[in-house]
């Protein structure tokens, strides 16, 4: 019998299952795309009871077993990879005290509420960060629970990041890696523990010891499928999950990227590039590396928080209904449809360059998003290739500060994501980063990666070199056109990298006048 992993892809806006073999093919998938992927009470909010994605995964699984039922019951292991920084608060008996807040919530409290120690403030300001650490305080969700909702603070017994959730439905057992740990939670992303009180990052996110998780390593059995969970979805009780990481982190290895010499970019909701190293630093300033589901290794990470979310933005306010009737009469998705125009338009977008920032980062806390180079020669379809290009010179920037402060010499890229599937996309990638971009035989990368995980566990592969040889395979390559290249990097130098220096001061400015006509 065929040796399975069932890997469970938990996205913001869809669920993955998949039957992978040791061969990296993915043998059988089935997805739910969300009808609703969070609800806002108040604008900028975003919520979700965590219980819709046990309960999504359980009827995944159960479509899988109608599907499969012969693969479906000889699975080897199950592993789940999920998004990020969204956290629950659970009482004694592991039901959450409320829904969910989602990574893409924007909620704040004041500084006041919940104040930082006055020596930590004067550390952070002599090092520059006052403005980071200022805003990742206010906005960070155990804070406003605190603040804002003191009685469920008070109940809360156990302060879990989604993934735990998931373990928990799945195994009894409130435990996780450190890999899934990113999350405004006070984490030693270095040492791969809890932060202790004299940690630098502790009082940003101060959440008592006791309100968290036990932590493990990537790549342990935390448990089997319970006898509830076996009849909530069909899956065999005592089946063993593994844990893994997160699902950027196994997007990086799913792209088979754990050398000093290649870097992965996920176009997906954020978009990040992402390489992969043994040796530890900060990406950016006071930004941590993340812990890569492969013990012993560092993601470190450059993120535009809405990422390629920006095209169901552009797709909401400029695409009307003769284009989606011509899109659908070419049997073609209306982005796929845009995909096809971008040759339409000139590379560097006859001077219009869009900073992609409509949701401020980690390290630029008073970012915003701008447009800049209007004339009339311009049209929807070249917003639409400068809504791409102005992500690509964002990660450009990402890749040159990653590159200077970790001492790598990137030579190829690999992506991933629902952009990815785009060759258009991928050559304009190629072309401004001067660099041959990759993509590997499935769009499924970080199930893939989450799945290479399990078989390290079991045995399966002696070593991570031998899983990726086996598992992974390059499909596609976008050589980069060294004449567009060398424009893009003109266009890169001379006005993109100086945009947001240029701007930050007007941005201060109207968040101050906006917050203060509130």
């Amino acid at each position: 019998m065929e040796e399975i992993v069932l890997t469970f892809d938990i996205g913001t806006q869809s669920m993955r299952g998949m039957l992978v073999n040791k061969r990296g093919e993915i043998v059988h998938i089935e997805k739910e795309a969300y009808e609703e992927p969070y609800y806002s009470k108040n604008k900028d909010w975003a919520e979700k009871n965590p219980d819709f994605y046990y309960e999504t995964l359980c009827r995944i699984a159960k479509k899988i077993k109608k599907q499969q039922p012969l693969l479906f019951d000889n699975i080897l292991a199950i592993t789940t990879t999920c998004f990020r920084d969204s956290t629950i608060c659970l009482d004694e008996n592991g039901k959450p005290l409320r829904d969910m807040i989602l990574w893409l919530d924007k909620r704040e409290i004041d500084e006041d509420e919940v104040p930082l120690p006055k020596f930590n403030k004067f550390l952070y300001t002599v090092a520059g960060v006052s403005d980071m650490v200022d805003t990742q305080h206010r906005q960070s969700v155990c804070n406003y629970i605190k603040s804002r909702e003191p009685e469920i603070w008070q109940k809360t017994y156990k302060y879990v990041v989604l993934s735990t959730y998931m373990n928990y439905k799945l195994t009894g057992n409130l435990i996780d890696s450190g890999a899934n740990q990113i999350a405004h939670i006070p984490f030693d992303y270095k040492k791969g523990t809890w932060a202790g009180k004299y940690n630098l990052t502790k009082p940003v996110y101060d959440v008592e010891n006791e309100k968290l998780c036990n932590l493990c390593k990537a790549g342990e059995n935390i448990g089997s499928i319970t006898n509830q969970t076996s009849k909530d979805s069909g899956i065999k009780e005592g089946t063993p999950v593994i844990v893994t990481g997160s699902d950027k982190g196994c997007e990086t290895i799913g792209l088979s990227v754990t050398s000093k010499t290649k870097a992965a970019i996920s176009y997906g909701t954020s978009a990040t590039i992402q390489f992969t190293t043994d040796n530890y630093f900060e990406p950016q300033a006071f930004c941590p590396s993340y812990p890569s589901p492969i013990n012993g290794l560092y993601n470190p990470e450059y993120q535009i928080y809405r990422g390629f979310w920006m095209l169901p933005w552009f797709k909401k306010l400029y695409v009307n209904e003769q284009e989606e009737h011509e899109a659908k009469k070419l049997g073609l998705s209306v982005e796929a449809y845009f995909n096809m125009h971008l040759k339409d338009v000139p590379a560097g977008c006859d001077g219009l360059f869009i900073q992609p920032h409509w949701g401020p980062g980690v390290a630029n806390p008073n970012a915003k998003g701008s447009m800049i180079g209007f004339s009339d020669v311009h049209s929807k379809y070249h917003i639409y290739r400068a809504v791409i290009e102005g992500i690509i010179f964002d990660l450009k920037f990402g890749l040159l500060t990653m590159s200077k402060r970790g001492k790598q010499n990137i030579k190829e890229i690999y992506v991933g994501g629902g952009g990815s599937v785009s060759d258009e996309i991928c050559q304009i990638t190629a072309d401004i980063l001067g660099l041959p971009v990759k993509r590997i035989q499935t769009n499924e990368a970080c199930g893939l990666g989450s799945s290479i995980v399990a078989f390290l566990s079991l045995g399966i592969y002696k070593d991570l070199d031998e899983a990726i040889i086996n598992m992974i395979r390059t499909k596609d390559i976008f050589t980069p056109d060294m004449g567009a290249n060398a424009y893009y990097s003109k266009l890169y130098d001379e006005v993109y990298s100086k945009i947001s220096k240029k701007l930050v001061p007007l941005y201060v400015s109207i968040k101050n006048i906006v917050k203060g006509n509130k």
